[in-house]
């Protein structure tokens, strides 16, 4: 089982003056101590529950191609990019710079959004949930099709693009990884069978994960694809440093299911020698999962 790292709460201490290498310092040692993946949130407010809108939030991939020249091995995404906050044509270029300056370690994270006090805070419109699903599939069209050969046009319902033009193209071929977050039974799991590499659910408890891997494996036959060349990730619950015996007793129930990735959320009053807890002491563990 590997790790990935989501740096999801800025408020470190003094975070005025110490916002920044708090961060740079949490990003590497995450690279150096082999943490698969690095994460931060796509949104412009706080969640409520992190401290809402009064709390500070950094614009995800701003940061993630400042931390792209701070590491060197750790992918890097965000968990997860809403669909109705970039054009998809914009956001597959953004992408796809992520991976040009990071020599090959983007990953599109990417589900259909759902904090509507930032939309309308910041005036950004927040459609219906239909209507965010429909563009969420459109863009991953749109980004398949923009990290393909064919540069032409695009037609759908919500978005229409004259030419699909990328150059220069993603470092990793054919494309970088794309990874759906959240596990909606209907749409959400199907969309992951039909265009992701991975999907990333929450670690509600290992029955809830299981019926969510039924569900989506279903979908997988529905569809023809091969339900284990899909990456099944997860946002682990538990404290894997306060008792490391029994976080890791439950991790190898979900590795049992089939999770291959947890991802873990430092705390804000010390992420960096967490994180290099983690590394030195936890990951060595999972890795034998």
């Amino acid at each position: 089982m590997r790790i990935g790292i989501h740096y999801a709460n800025f408020s470190v201490p003094d975070w005025q003056t110490r916002l920044l290498d708090r961060l740079i310092e949490t990003a590497r040692v995450a690279d150096a101590g082999g943490a698969e993946l690095f994460t931060v949130m796509d949104h412009w407010f706080q969640m409520e529950n992190l401290g809402g809108p009064p709390e500070p939030m950094l614009e995800g991939y701003t940061t993630l191609g400042y931390l792209a020249g701070q590491t060197s091995q750790v992918r890097l995404s965000l968990l997860v990019t809403g669909a109705t906050y970039r054009h998809p044509g914009l956001l597959a270029k953004i992408v796809t710079t992520l991976d040009v300056l990071s020599g090959g370690r983007a990953m599109l994270g990417v589900g259909a959004a759902w904090y509507d006090r930032e939309h309308a805070g910041l005036g950004v419109p927040f459609p219906s949930t239909r209507e965010r699903f429909e563009r969420l599939e459109e863009t991953l069209e749109i980004c398949l099709q923009m990290w393909s050969d064919d540069n032409g046009a695009y037609e759908g319902r919500h978005h229409r693009l004259a030419e699909t033009v990328c150059v220069p193209p993603p470092v990793q071929q054919p494309r970088p990884p794309i990874l759906i977050g959240g596990g909606g039974e209907r749409k959400t799991l199907r969309l992951v069978a039909q265009y992701a590499d991975a999907c990333n659910l929450f670690g509600e408890s290992p029955d809830v994960v299981r019926h969510k891997l039924e569900v989506l494996r279903r979908h997988c036959d529905d569809r023809g694809r091969d339900y284990d060349a899909i990456d099944k990730t997860m946002i682990a619950m538990g404290d894997p440093v306060g008792d490391t015996d029994v976080f890791l007793t439950s991790m190898e129930e979900y590795a049992k299911l089939g999770i291959s990735m947890i991802t873990l959320t430092p705390p804000a009053d010390d992420p960096v020698s967490w994180t290099t807890t983690v590394c030195e002491d936890v990951l060595p563990r999972l890795a034998s999962i």
